[in-house]
């Protein structure tokens, strides 16, 4: 295995922050089950050896011993995720870890899980006549209420390829007619998939959605190459449908802890007239 130092050019002191962190990563070694993770042997104390720690994190016992005595200096952030995956680390804890070890937290990056779980789907069901959903980075719709199903899109009648925000916009004919300004609408969702994807780093599921958007839409193709960056956060649009005509909605976007790459999109209807509209549609 190919070792590396991870020493960063502006290595300095690490002071009291880099007895912070040696103390954190010693708790978590000692943490471990070391016959769980294959290493046997008698221990006098609970947890890796330091030197298994470096071996599982492909760098050398001799840095991470300087790390945990708080004089190694600062560790590069290539250093730290491989810690964090060495040592288990959950999410929260693999922020700390930065904190502590570089004085800002990670890059966010996916969470390999599917779906939602049944706590944020119980939270959607709570707002009976507001429409909610979660989003991932590339608009890909993850979850949904009856209210969303009912104003937005049936997204239980879609199979899961097709529930995205971005090819439903750009390629389905009846999703660009229910928009009362279209263009604004598109230009908002190619500017925040074009910055959250980054902020994720989610590029190959991005580099597939874009090449197929491209191929088929000349629209897409025109705004990509502007080169727009927007956060999600809030704003207002208003749809165009079928059964009570036109709805305002006011737009809230949420981020989901522990789940950097999902948002939570909340639809309030805007005035008086749209919420009796919500309020006909689900019932």
């Amino acid at each position: 295995m190919r070792r590396y130092t991870g020493i960063m050019t502006n290595s300095q002191d690490g002071g009291d922050d880099g007895q912070r962190l040696g103390a954190f990563l010693k708790d978590r070694r000692q943490r471990l089950d070391a016959a769980a993770l294959g290493f046997a042997g008698r221990r006098r104390t609970p947890g890796l050896r330091r030197e298994e720690v470096a071996q599982r994190a492909g760098i050398s016992t001799t840095w991470y011993t300087w790390l945990e005595q708080g004089r190694g200096g600062a560790p590069s952030p290539r250093v730290l995720d491989s810690l964090a995956d060495a040592l288990m680390m959950t999410e929260a804890e693999r922020e700390h870890l930065f904190l502590v070890g570089l004085g800002h937290p990670p890059k966010a990056r996916t969470t390999p899980r599917a779906g939602i779980s049944g706590r944020l789907q119980r939270l959607l069901d709570a707002m009976p006549t507001i429409p909610a959903t979660i989003a991932t980075a590339t608009w890909d719709i993850v979850g949904w209420n009856r209210a969303a199903r009912l104003a937005l899109t049936d997204y239980e009648a879609l199979a899961p390829e097709e529930r995205n925000i971005l090819r439903r916009m750009f390629l389905d004919p009846a999703t660009r007619a229910a928009q009362s300004d279209w263009e604004a609408v598109a230009r908002f969702l190619v500017a925040t998939f074009r910055a959250e994807t980054a902020r994720i780093g989610e590029n190959a599921r991005a580099a597939g959605l874009i090449a197929e958007l491209a191929g088929q839409s000349a629209a897409f193709t025109r705004m990509w190459a502007e080169i727009d960056v927007r956060t999600t956060g809030e704003g207002a649009k208003t749809i165009r449908h079928a059964a009570v005509g036109e709805i305002t909605f006011e737009f809230s976007s949420f981020a989901i802890d522990g789940r950097p790459d999902l948002k939570l999109m909340i639809y309030n209807p805007a005035g008086a007239d749209d919420v009796e509209k919500m309020r006909r549609l689900c019932r």
